[in-house]
Formats: C-alpha cells, sequence, structure tokens
C-alpha cells in the first residue's frame, strides 16, 4: 500500500484566473499655480449706473490677481459715461462699448474673446452675485479636479426670498437641460459659471451664438459635449424685484426651452 503524500508534496492548487482586463485609468488633475493664477472677470452691463461702482469694489476687494473686463450693452442711463471715468482711474483692464444692443450673449462673448487669464468667470454688475463666493467657486479648478464650476443657489446657501414660480421656472429648465445633457445639475440658470481659460476660448467661444439670455443653457450644452469636468458649489443670492431693475422675463423663460433643445440636437 502507497503512503499518503505528505501535504507539502501536494500539487499547488490552481491560482485564480487573473483579470487582464485593463483598468480606465484615474482622470489626472491638471492643478493650477496658485502663486501666478490670473482670473479674468467678464462683466456685461446695461443700464447699471446705479450699481456698477459698487460690484467693482467687491471684485477688488477678493485677493485674487485678476483683470476687469467690463461690456456695455449700448445703455442709455449714463452708464457709458460711469464706465469711462472707471477706466481712467484703473479700476476697469478692459472696456468694450457695442455700438447697439445685442443682449448679455453677446457681451459676454466679446468679453471672452478679450480675456487673457487662467480661469475666467461671468460676473453680473446688479449685485445679485457675491464675490466673496468667489473663493470655493474657482477651488475645484485650481486644484485641478474640475474644468468649469457653476455657483448654484438651490444648495442651501443664503438667499433673498423672492419669486416662487421663478424657482420652479429655474427647477425645470436645469431638469430638461440634464436630461438632454446627462448631467444632475441643481442651477443651470446660474450667473457664477467659471471655467479655465484656454477651454474657454479654445474650445467654447467658437461654438458660442447665443446674444440674449440663451447663454446660460448654450454654454451648459457647449461644455457637456467638450466632456468637461463640472463641478458645483453653494453660493449665496440676493436677487432683485423688477422694480429695483431685474430684467429676465418670462418670455426668456420660454426661450429658453427652445435653446436648450436647439444647443442639443444642433451641434
Amino acid at each position: 500500500m502507497m503512503p499518503l503524500a505528505s501535504t507539502s508534496e501536494r500539487p499547488p492548487a490552481p491560482s485564480p484566473r487573473e483579470n487582464t482586463t485593463p483598468r480606465s485609468p484615474r482622470r489626472q488633475r491638471t492643478p493650477l499655480d496658485r502663486a501666478t493664477l490670473r482670473l479674468s472677470v467678464l462683466i456685461p452691463v446695461y443700464n447699471e449706473r446705479d450699481t456698477i461702482e459698487l460690484i467693482l469694489d467687491e471684485i477688488h476687494s477678493t485677493p485674487f490677481l485678476k483683470e476687469v473686463i467690463v461690456v456695455d450693452d449700448c445703455s442709455t442711463d449714463g452708464t457709458r459715461d460711469v464706465l469711462r471715468e472707471l477706466l481712467d482711474e484703473g479700476r476697469i483692464d478692459r472696456l468694450h462699448l457695442q455700438p447697439v444692443n445685442r443682449g448679455k450673449g453677446a457681451a459676454i462673448r466679446q468679453a471672452l474673446s478679450m480675456s487673457t487669464g487662467d480661469v475666467v468667470i461671468v460676473q453680473d454688475a446688479d449685485l445679485e452675485y457675491d464675490p466673496a463666493d468667489w473663493r470655493q467657486l474657482l477651488e475645484p479648478i485650481v486644484d485641478g479636479r474640475a474644468d468649469a464650476c457653476f455657483g448654484s443657489r438651490f444648495l442651501g446657501g443664503p438667499h433673498r426670498v423672492l419669486y416662487f414660480w421663478h424657482s420652479v421656472g429655474n427647477k425645470l429648465l436645469t431638469m430638461y437641460s440634464n436630461m438632454l445633457t446627462n448631467l444632475n445639475l441643481t442651477d443651470m440658470e446660474t450667473c457664477y459659471k467659471a471655467m479655465r481659460g484656454d477651454l474657454a476660448r479654445a474650445v467654447i467661444l467658437p461654438k458660442l451664438r447665443s446674444d440674449r439670455f440663451g447663454f446660460e443653457p448654450e454654454v451648459t450644452a457647449r461644455l457637456a459635449q467638450a466632456k468637461a469636468r463640472i463641478f458645483e458649489v453653494q453660493i449665496s443670492y440676493s436677487g432683485r424685484t423688477y422694480a429695483e431693475g431685474k430684467k429676465i422675463g418670462w418670455r426668456d423663460g420660454l426661450a429658453a426651452f427652445w435653446h436648450i433643445t436647439r444647443f442639443h440636437f444642433g451641434r
């Protein structure tokens, strides 16, 4: 009778099949140099004589190296004269005066074409958005995790309580935009959109066509089509009433549904 083989003599158990499927590499971060970071602040202006100096004070109080680019959309209330004085005082770095009123989207395109910064950000002149929120808005981009960052008014930040149906309309527009872009934003219509400057100028700007308030859904669609890494952060919001000068209306809301559809299917 042959002796049983000892444990040490037993043939090794077959090793489990190795997974040879290549793993997708984690997307690399692309941080920006904080020491030399330059921010381009794009300010579209239309009849903001009473607020333009105040928003510039807030902008210049931020601790960022920046260039301030203002495009006036043919204001009729004396804003242009104020802007010329501010340019002479050095509080504005670049000023463009549109010969005719073309809309917010056209003004932002013009400002973007004049920019040179590592990051660009749109800043309305009406005091609804606070430059004190820039730090958290810029951090994902500077840290290299994001190509663009949106500041959301619906993530629990402090905000002035105003129109119920405006908030409903914003949420419906955001949901429809998300359905077509496959993003999960909470505030597509926000003014606060920051982007890497190279992406904004080389990839996004050549595709922008909107002249009025269609800029918001269009730039969102273009970023999604470019496979940009988009982050969203909480911001504060101090909305104003129509008596205080608010310009966007229900017709712009209806038009936004058309813009969202057009920019998705008509690439």
